[in-house]
Order: structure tokens, then C-alpha cells, then sequence
């Protein structure tokens, strides 16, 4: 049942005057988070389908790598167009135009006949991937109370890893019924095709699912729609509390009370770039530059590569699916007791030493006459825990944390400019890291390309001591830009 507000019907749900209403903040976190698992899914699927790739179009590495790499072209634009877009149509209307991009993208994929027609699909699916990354923890960020904020908006990334092996296990589920990722399936149709038709049935989910939920009350006042805010926020938090927090909004914002433009990012008394604004594409970049995405894009093929199965390898992707998703939690029982922050630099620190090893254990790869490859000793298990650790440690950390401040750091002004330049950033390094790795795998090698990742690990340590600043149990409206 909906009402005049686009929410979800009232009943006995209804907050009390001063109260908070967790259970109608929980179904509408519920319902955003679902762009997160959409987000994974999209990502994900890919990581099993390129065998069947290759053999469809006939694709050389490089082909590969673009065909891999093109749904980046479109993360990046879709993440820079919805950070500006969300504030002329809203965080819900840009996250209902994503779901329609999902749906469009997993049915034109799937009966792509051509690498071109495949390249367009996976662009329109990195469009919905890229509003979504950013409009989802803007959206959750400003419906939450400030104390459970972190935890709330950390589901995200539950989400986004749940997406991710849910993509690895239907890969996996398909290719074993079907006897191998380039069999016929369902139809006659090769099974990677319907590991792409499979997530329409959750981007509907999705798209229906967001009928039913309110738009942002902070985006409502910036729109000078002060009595929508104002029942958006009591149905939240109650009469009182929707009173004050409409005052605040409102007192947030510029003191002309123009409307929010990309030139807010910068400061009017130095002309300089806010350095706010620095700290959020450091936070984008730096989570990527620790090629996390080399694991979830090529992780099928990097363990291949190194002596497993195809059928090992796609266990081995589910298996650090299902360890993302207990580190996430981990991350959702932490983040609002110790801190942004502290995560972060355990996050960094654990990342460089585990990826270092990754890197060695690499380093000892032996090629035997018949060409195939393996890892001596226990060098194989020791890459593999490694792995998985770097895994958890990301997603402990960065993972979650870095979505959770691009959501909340920046002032009401200037928090869609700021996640619009941000969230370009985070794809844009993306795109750089997922493309070049095909080709850096085979020169100058995989235990060089992790050794950088490494060292850009370590370097995001320092940068975290230096320009991020915490933000645990700090208003919204409170964030200095």
C-alpha cells in the first residue's frame, strides 16, 4: 500500500512525535541497497562469461579486456551524470532510471550477436552500475539518524558483494548444468547468455521495489519543497524532530540559496578547489588502485592462470564471495563504534602485506613442458589465503567505508557535485586498473602487477593519516566543505 508521499503505507508503522522509526528506515534501506546488489551482479556476471566471449566473437586479449572494461565507460559517466542528475530529479527518480538501465542492459547482453551490440550493452549497464554506486549512499546517508548512519549505509556494500556472489554462483550453477560456461542451455542458447538474461528478474525486483519509497527529504528542501520534506522527515523521526531537521537543511544551505552547480566545488574565498573535494577523489581512487576489481572481474581467469580448474576457480570465486559478505558485517558492527578512519588504516596496512604476498607467492610460478602452469610446494595455498585475506581486509575497510563518507562527507550544497566528481574518479581508475590488467598479467607479469597494487595499498595509509577526517556521529548538516 503507498501513499501521497510515495512511501510505504503507514499502519501500525507510523512514528511516534520524537520517535525514530527504524522499521520504516530499515525497509527503505532495504529497497536503495537493492541498486548495490544490482551493482555487484553486473560487475560480476562478466568474471564467468569470457570464455564464451571469446568464442562468440572471436576476441584476442585485448578484445577481451574492452569487452570486460566497457561496462567502466559507462560506470564513469553514469557516475558523474547522476551525482548532477540527483539533484534536478532526485536520488529516487536517478535510482529508478538505473533499474531501468539494469533491465535493458541484461536483456540486450545476453542476444548480443556482435562484440559491438555486447559493448553497447554492457555501456548501458554501466550507466545503471554508475548511478547507482553514488545515488544509493547519498539516499541512505540522507535518511538515517547520524548515530546508526555507518551501519546503515555499510548494507551497500553487503549488497554489492551479495550481488557479486550471486553472480559467481549462478555462473557457477549454470556452467555445471549446462557442462561448461560455452554449452548450450535453456533454448539451445550457450549458457553465458543466460548468465546475463538472468538478472532481469532482479533489476525488476528492483524497479517496482522503488515505487514504493520516499525521495530524499534533504533533496526535497534544496527543491523548496519544505512541507513534502516535512512528512517525509516525521513518518523518519517524528513532528518534532522533522521540524528542527528542515530548519537545519535548509540553514545548510548557501546563504543565496541558489541551486546546487558543479562551481560550488569551488571555494569562493580562495578560488581554489575545496579541499574536501581532493579527500573524496583520493578516497575513489585509492580503492581502486588497490585492484580489488582485478579479483572480482578476472578472478576466474587469474586462478586458472595459475594451475586451478575452471570448475575450482569459479568455487574459489564463491568462496571469497561468501568471506566479502562476513567481513562487510564485520565492517556494519564496527563502523559506528571505532570510527571510519581507524578501518581505514587497518584496511590500507593489511591490504599492502597481504598483496605483497600475493606477489611472491606469484613470483614462483614454473611452466611445465606441456605449457601448463602451477605454483611449487604450498606456494598455491599460500596465494590462495593471501587472496582471500586481502579480500577480507578490503572489505573490512575500503570497501564499505569509502562508499559510507562519499555519502556523508560533503556539505548539503555541494553533495551531488561532490559525489558526481568523486564517483567519476573512482571509475575512471576502474576502468584504468580492470582494462590494463590482461595485458600486465602477461608482461611484466602477475607477481610485478600485484607488487604495485601493493604499493599503492601502502600509500593509501599515509594518504588517510593526512586528508581524511572523521566523520562517525557528526549531522549531515554539520559537514564542513
Amino acid at each position: 500500500m503507498t501513499n501521497s508521499d510515495g512511501g510505504i503505507g503507514r499502519g501500525e508503522d507510523r512514528a511516534g512525535e520524537g520517535t525514530v522509526n527504524y522499521r520504516f528506515i530499515a525497509a527503505i534501506v532495504m529497497v536503495a541497497t537493492i541498486g548495490g546488489f544490482m551493482f555487484g551482479y553486473d560487475s560480476g556476471v562478466i568474471n564467468g562469461t569470457q570464455k564464451g566471449l571469446e568464442a562468440a566473437f572471436d576476441l584476442g586479449r585485448l578484445g577481451i579486456g574492452i569487452n570486460v572494461g566497457a561496462i567502466l565507460v559507462g560506470s564513469s559517466i553514469g557516475a558523474f551524470g547522476a551525482g548532477r542528475l540527483s539533484d534536478r530529479i532526485g536520488r529516487r527518480g536517478v535510482m529508478m532510471l538505473s533499474a531501468v538501465l539494469f533491465l535493458v542492459s541484461a536483456l540486450m547482453a545476453g542476444a548480443a550477436d556482435t562484440s559491438a551490440v555486447f559493448i553497447i550493452a554492457r555501456i548501458i549497464g554501466g550507466l545503471g552500475v554508475g548511478a547507482a554506486s553514488v545515488t544509493s549512499p547519498v539516499y541512505i546517508s540522507e535518511v538515517t539518524p547520524a548515530s546508526v548512519r555507518g551501519r546503515l549505509s555499510s548494507v551497500q556494500q553487503v549488497m554489492i558483494i551479495s550481488g557479486l556472489t550471486g553472480a559467481f554462483v549462478a555462473n557457477y550453477l549454470i556452467a555445471r548444468y549446462a557442462g561448461g560456461s560455452t554449452a548450450a542451455f535453456w533454448g539451445g542458447f550457450p549458457a553465458w547468455r543466460w548468465m546475463f538474461w538472468l538478472q532481469a528478474a532482479p533489476a525488476l525486483l528492483y524497479l517496482l521495489a522503488l515505487l514504493v519509497i520516499p525521495e530524499s527529504p534533504r533533496y526535497l528542501v534544496v527543491k523548496n519543497r519544505d512541507a513534502h520534506a516535512h512528512r517525509v522527515l516525521t513518518r523518519l523521526f517524528g513532528t518534532a524532530e522533522a521540524d528542527r531537521k528542515v530548519a537545519e537543511i535548509r540553514a545548510s544551505l548557501a546563504a543565496d540559496h541558489h541551486k546546487p552547480k558543479l562551481s560550488d566545488l569551488i571555494d569562493r574565498t580562495t578560488g581554489k578547489i575545496r579541499p574536501i573535494l581532493w579527500a573524496g577523489i583520493g578516497l575513489a581512487v585509492f580503492q581502486q588502485l588497490v585492484g580489488i576489481n582485478v579479483v572480482f572481474y578476472y578472478g576466474a581467469t587469474l586462478w586458472e592462470a595459475v594451475g586451478f580448474s575452471e570448475n575450482d576457480a569459479l568455487l574459489t570465486n564463491i568462496g571469497s564471495g561468501v568471506l566479502s559478505i562476513g567481513a562487510c558485517l564485520l565492517a556494519i558492527g564496527l563502523i559506528d563504534r571505532i570510527g571510519r578512519k581507524p578501518l581505514l588504516l587497518v584496511g590500507s596496512a593489511g591490504m599492502a602485506v597481504t598483496l605483497a604476498i600475493v606477489a611472491y607467492a606469484f613470483s614462483t610460478a614454473v611452466t611445465a613442458a606441456d605449457g601448463a602452469v602451477s605454483l611449487p610446494g604450498n606456494n598455491g595455498v599460500i596465494a590462495l589465503v593471501a587472496a582471500n585475506l586481502y579480500v577480507v581486509f578490503f572489505n573490512v575497510s575500503w570497501g564499505p567505508v569509502m562508499w559510507v563518507m562519499l555519502g556523508e562527507m560533503f556539505p548539503t550544497q555541494i553533495r551531488g557535485s561532490g559525489l558526481a566528481v568523486s564517483g567519476f574518479a573512482q571509475w575512471m581508475a576502474n576502468a584504468a586498473i580492470s582494462v590494463s590488467f590482461p595485458a600486465l598479467a602477461v608482461s611484466p607479469g602477475l607477481a610485478p602487477t600485484y607488487l604495485g597494487y601493493a604499493f599503492f595499498a601502502a600509500v593509501s595509509f599515509f594518504f588517510v593519516r593526512a586528508m581524511v577526517h572523521e566523520t562517525r556521529g557528526r549531522e549531515l548538516e554539520q559537514m564542513q566543505g
